[in-house]
């Protein structure tokens, strides 16, 4: 057994509110540099910059994990994440047609441009990531993310906006892989999920800031969500 980190929420240039430099090359380098050996791609609510990450991390000789901040319809944040690439892409397509939300003005917002491995534009998204929401409540979207064979996990529920507490002023029953915290909360608040820490990086010098460390024989999907089901993990604040 060895001990492994991991980061599983961060941005790409897909993502409006993050960074241009930011480019799933660029992630993987510096997620690589930053000592971890899980790393999970997890723009808002697509996953159109999965392909080039993949090749980028196998390239940094780190673990990709593909994933979505989805926005349900509650307008809490949660994350999906997957295994594979495809995986995520598809079920990236599926939420992107099931967000409702204003067309995209990048003079407001910034860019969210998806690449490929080259790092050269492949082409932008016409409706605004960040805002708006999908036609998912919290209900459904953690049926439809074990039907992909995801995990689910709410993110930065500590958080006022798009939290779950500042959404909702309680932590609904699940079932969750896992809680996303932004610093330690009572055992009180996040009652029986596993609590995991994670950057929500947006610009490359964030990426793992915050990050978790799991035992396990190899730095794996499988090895984490056995992690994760054991309540085997250890946040790092």
């Amino acid at each position: 057994m060895a001990v492994f980190r991991a980061d599983l929420h961060i941005h790409s240039c897909l993502s409006p509110c993050g960074d241009l430099s930011s480019s799933p090359r660029a992630v993987a380098r510096v997620a690589k540099r930053a000592g971890m050996d899980l790393a999970a791609l997890t723009d808002h609510n697509t996953a159109r910059n999965a392909p080039a990450f993949d090749t980028a991390c196998r390239n940094e000789g780190i673990t990709p994990l593909f994933g979505i901040e989805v926005t349900t319809w509650e307008e809490v944040h949660a994350l999906v994440i997957f295994p594979s690439a495809s995986t995520a892409w598809n079920a990236g397509e599926e939420i992107y047609e099931r967000l409702s939300s204003d067309s995209f003005d990048a003079e407001s917002f910034g860019d969210q441009v998806w690449v490929n491995e080259h790092e050269e534009i492949e082409g932008t998204l016409e409706k605004l990531l960040i805002l708006g929401a999908t036609d998912l409540s919290l209900d459904d979207l953690g049926p439809w993310c074990r039907q992909r064979g995801g995990l689910f996990i709410p993110a930065h529920i500590d958080r006022t906006a798009f939290g779950i507490l500042g959404q909702l002023g309680f932590l609904p029953e699940g079932p969750f892989d896992g809680v996303e915290c932004t610093k330690p909360l009572p055992v009180e608040t996040t009652g029986p999920w596993t609590v995991i820490a994670s950057s929500d990086a947006h610009h490359p010098d964030h990426i793992g800031r915050r990050h978790l460390e799991f035992d396990g024989s190899a730095p794996s999907f499988d090895d984490l969500c056995y992690a994760l089901g054991a309540g085997d993990v250890r946040p790092v604040f």
